[in-house]
């Protein structure tokens, strides 16, 4: 048997990269193509890490904002039932002024011992609200300021300098930084000069 070997691979012509490159041919546009593709590639990169970048500003903005919220929610979560029960503290206040400074002196035990009762319970209500951060605001003989105060009138006092306040008819309370009821005062006109 006649073996016959045939080159499995014929061995192909070699191509003149040089002067392919040299004439502009395919090696000189793979070059191009690269430097765009690394282009495309730094600015792709460039947008990605833009983006990358706003999202965790956006995030911390987020997490900002929401601390906040949170603490605002502590701190005022409890300003409307404190609201409803300033009248409660009113009433309380309202019975107390109710019973003159004579009366009481010649009451009986049992009268006093009331009225005693009704400071003591002014007080502790009071007191607990201090505890949730509301206080009551204590306007007589401050400056005016509308974030506070509600003035109802004006008064002719003449030892107090002009927009202060010389009357309130019915205390305000805040909570926080945030007025819960301003204090509704009479706001002095006239009068002696502010020093």
């Amino acid at each position: 048997m006649i073996d016959e070997q045939t080159p499995q691979n014929e061995a192909e012509p070699e191509k003149d990269t040089a002067s392919e490159t040299a004439a502009g041919g395919p090696a000189s546009g793979d070059a191009e193509r690269d430097a765009a593709a690394v282009q495309a590639l730094i600015a792709e990169n460039a947008s990605l890490k833009d983006k990358l970048l706003r999202t965790l500003a956006d995030m911390e903005n987020l997490r900002r904002r929401t601390e906040k919220e949170v603490a605002d929610a502590k701190a005022y979560g409890v300003a409307s039932f404190a609201r409803d029960m300033l009248t409660f503290a009113d009433n309380l206040r309202r019975a107390l002024e109710n019973v003159p400074p004579e009366t009481r002196e010649a009451a009986d035990n049992t009268l006093k011992a009331f009225v005693e009762g009704i400071e003591l319970t002014e007080r502790d209500f009071l007191s607990r609200l201090s505890r949730h951060g509301v206080r009551k605001l204590e306007p007589k003989g401050q400056k005016f300021d509308p974030n506070f105060h509600e003035a109802l009138f004006e008064a002719h006092d003449e030892s107090m300098p002009p927009g202060t306040v010389a009357h309130v008819v019915e205390e305000g309370f805040a909570i926080g930084e945030r007025v819960l009821r301003p204090a509704k005062v009479g706001v002095a006109k006239g009068g002696a000069k502010a020093g």
